[in-house]
């Protein structure tokens, strides 16, 4: 979705600094005249006020097709705007590759940590580019165990393929639900909904559908899922990707936010007004909840739609969502799958890799991994997974997770 351009002019005009070797043998030590503070190994700082002003030269501006890395580091690497970035990243950061496949875009969403067995399932790319799916055919729930020994020789691992019942048809997003996995599904063709099914995490990987329609209409596609922390209701979106991407048919449904009791099958809509909703979470105590408008990717890319990850305020009572307002814009592709840490920095999925702001909405660091990322899990502290279609990759940090398996 996101081409790989660096403008050899922003690396000219941009003043940074960097460690030597960012691509990952870093010293941890910054350049002189630097930022205050060491910058840690494989990372690079960018000072915001370096690029505030760019002058009348148009070869200064770049649009969204184009990534901003005035460094021209290597990617992967950490980009660091904000010394709060630090408590994030720790003293020693890295991050790499730990699985991969060029010819299929088997790690697009859906990522979900199991801590029992320290394994991370996810969904290949459900009729996008190199996803092998579409009408015809379904996409794929696949894993890999985290404490594979290749990952501590520093080297990939392989990922399982997971055999699961018809009814996952197009599976989406993912999160921990008592002790499964919950997948919303897309659907496929006019005949296979989609839907919201619980899949245990071991042999024979049970499946339960808890809802698959709106009082007997078929949801659009379901795009993403989180358990809310306090009520244990279940929150997803629906949108019209499927139909946009050719196995969906005409939707019939506006693009909503739900929200489900798992026990009493209640389920009702607690938000709309969106061009095409797309990743939701919440901060740890419930009050705020987080959605992803992904407006900017539909049939064609329009960059005066939104890329944009909107906060609001969860009614203590109805859990409705409320007080509607812009928490970040992207500055490069679209806001895919969300995530919050322990301390409320908000993690998401983006066109050049992870992007991350703080409580405020200050985007402090990215995860740069110089192609898109659809998602990432914080799997236990100091680990953060990141999807990123063909690649998967470890990032291991100083992260605070939230424990997503106790809501």
């Amino acid at each position: 979705m996101v081409a790989t351009v660096i403008l050899a002019a922003l690396a000219a005009l941009f003043a940074v600094e960097h460690v030597n070797g960012a691509g990952g043998n870093g010293t941890g030590n910054s350049t002189s005249g630097g930022p205050g503070f060491d910058v840690p190994p494989q990372s690079v700082f960018v000072d915001p006020r370096s690029f505030a002003v760019l002058g009348a030269s148009s070869a200064s501006f770049r649009n969204d097709s184009q990534m901003f890395n005035p460094s021209g580091t290597q990617p992967p690497f950490f980009q660091i705007f904000s010394r709060d970035f630090l408590d994030i990243l720790g003293p020693t950061p890295s991050v790499r590759a730990i699985a991969r496949n060029a010819s299929f875009a088997f790690a697009h969403e859906a990522p979900t940590w199991v801590s029992a067995t320290d394994e991370v399932f996810f969904v290949s790319n459900a009729g996008g580019k190199l996803g092998m799916s579409g009408l015809d055919q379904n996409n794929q729930v696949s894993k890999i165990s985290l404490g594979d020994p290749a990952i501590k020789a520093g080297g990939l691992v392989n990922y399982t393929k997971i055999p699961l019942a018809d009814s996952v048809q197009m599976g989406n997003g993912g999160t921990p639900f008592r002790g499964e996995i919950l997948l919303t599904t897309e659907g496929r063709g006019p005949t296979l909904p989609g839907g919201l099914v619980r899949v245990h995490p071991a042999p024979p990987y049970n499946v339960t559908v808890l809802v698959d329609n709106f009082f007997g209409r078929q949801f659009n596609s379901l795009n993403d899922v989180k358990v809310h922390p306090t009520s244990g209701k279940v929150f997803f979106t629906d949108v019209t990707y499927g139909y946009l991407q050719g196995f969906r048919p005409v939707p019939a449904l506006p693009n909503h936010v739900y929200r489900l009791d798992p026990d009493t099958g209640s389920l009702r809509v607690v938000a709309d007004g969106f061009d095409l909703p797309n990743g939701i979470a919440f901060t740890g105590d419930g009050k705020t909840a987080f959605v992803t408008d992904t407006g900017a990717l539909g049939f064609v890319t329009n960059q005066t739609k939104p890329a944009t990850i909107y906060a609001f305020d969860v009614h203590p009572t109805t859990q409705a969502f409320a007080n509607r307002r812009v928490f970040a814009y992207v500055d490069t592709g679209i806001p895919d799958g969300i995530q919050v840490d322990a301390n409320g920095n908000v993690y998401c999925g983006t066109g050049d890799g992870v992007q991350v702001w703080n409580p405020t909405g200050e985007l402090i660091g990215k995860i740069f991994l110089g192609t898109t990322s659809s998602n990432m899990v914080l799997a236990g502290d100091g680990r953060i997974v990141i999807l990123a279609e063909t690649t998967i990759y470890l990032a291991e940090t100083a992260s605070k997770a939230l424990d997503l398996e106790s809501f």
